[in-house]
């Protein structure tokens, strides 16, 4: 499977483990749909979901609402922050900062997905996913 920004993984499947590799689709009380879009990826490195270390997620709410992260694994930061430093970005990799980041410890759109899923179950997720205006 191919995962590109031109094509978001959406899934119609009934439960996240069902779907972890397709973003998530809960038809329950939530109505949540995660759809990740791996930032930058291309050629193989998009073809291995397990893989992904950073995405731009869109979470669409049953009220209506809809939110949107970056995933990122704290693995990518480092290599982040180390290039930054050879560059000089970002106070010479001192930093990183991002509005709605959510930094994982493990790669692949699995992982993502059941920390996604467990902050909408757990209700954390207005305090780390950002708001998208309607």
């Amino acid at each position: 499977m191919k995962v590109t920004p031109e094509q978001p993984i959406r899934s119609a499947g009934t439960s996240a483990q069902d779907t972890l590799a397709q973003g998530i689709h809960d038809p329950g009380q939530r109505g949540t749909v995660v759809d990740p879009l791996p930032s930058g990826k291309t050629g193989a490195a998009a073809e291995d979901v397990e893989s992904v270390d950073n995405v731009d997620v869109f979470v669409n709410l049953k009220d209506g609402s809809r939110w949107s992260a970056t995933v990122i694994t704290i693995a990518q930061v480092e290599i982040l922050m180390k290039r930054w430093a050879a560059s000089g970005e970002a106070l010479e990799g001192r930093y990183f900062w991002c509005s709605d980041g959510l930094i994982v410890r493990d790669a692949g759109i699995g992982n993502m997905t059941q920390v996604l899923t467990g902050l909408i179950e757990n209700g954390e997720f207005t305090r780390i996913l950002q708001r998208l205006d309607d």
